[in-house]
């Protein structure tokens, strides 16, 4: 969801800039179209670190028999992929 915004972020900010020329007293619009399109690319690199990142989850189980004579250790991974 955030690489979208990111990128209508850009998009919106670039119509902005470029494309209007509005004349609006104490609001430059050139500076805001730059501002929306900065906003646009950090969001959209945040997106991308979000889903880049992989989770996993390490369990380990360790039971003891009677008397302390057996042991077994059991570990069970769970690599959750973003894909």
């Amino acid at each position: 969801m955030s690489i979208g915004t990111g990128i209508v972020l850009f998009v919106l900010g670039a119509i902005l800039a470029f494309g209007l020329e509005l004349d609006i007293p104490g609001l430059n619009d050139d500076f805001v179209g730059y501002l929306l399109m900065g906003a646009g690319v950090v969001v959209f690199l945040i997106g991308l670190i979000f889903l880049m990142r992989r989770r996993s989850t390490v369990e380990h189980t360790r039971t003891v028999g009677d008397a302390g004579t057996a042991e077994r250790v059991t570990e069970r991974r769970t690599d959750a992929d973003p894909y």
